[in-house]
């Protein structure tokens, strides 16, 4: 059987043993910068869905959650709807209408096609503030 022995350089391995310390600090803060992105790009869709025949009240209410260790041991972040509204009804079903539509109400995606359009600048923040972080700027 072949044998392989990788010998890292002892600067990179001090930079790595110091991020085992630090990785509950880093890990929210390289989830809420990607988050902020994903936000941002909600906000503006779900402006263009509203085309002004709104109150703003589902928009103001749209927000991120502080990073926070989920029931499986990861983290996590979540863009999402603050509730409750002023006229007694929940934003979240507000944005599930608009989202997937009902009964003679054409759907007007504004999350799912935010995920897909922000993926990739998502990933770009978080590896740039995880650099930021570590020291590997």
């Amino acid at each position: 059987m072949a044998k392989l022995t990788v010998t890292l350089p002892s600067e990179f391995e001090e930079r790595l043993s110091r991020l085992a310390d630090k990785t509950d600090e880093i890990v929210p803060k390289v989830l809420q910068a990607g988050g902020e992105v994903v936000l941002e790009k909600v906000k503006s869709n779900l402006q263009s869905v509203l085309s002004g025949e709104s109150t703003g009240e589902l928009a103001r209410s749209l927000g991120l959650s502080p990073a926070k260790v989920n029931r499986n041991g990861g983290h996590d972040v979540k863009v999402g709807f603050n509730e409750p509204r002023s006229d007694g009804k929940a934003n979240a079903m507000i944005a599930s209408v608009l989202e997937y539509g009902k009964h003679n109400q054409p759907p007007r995606p504004f999350m799912k096609p935010a995920r897909t359009q922000s993926r990739k600048a998502c990933i770009e923040a978080m590896e740039r503030k995880f650099k930021e972080e570590a020291g590997l700027t």
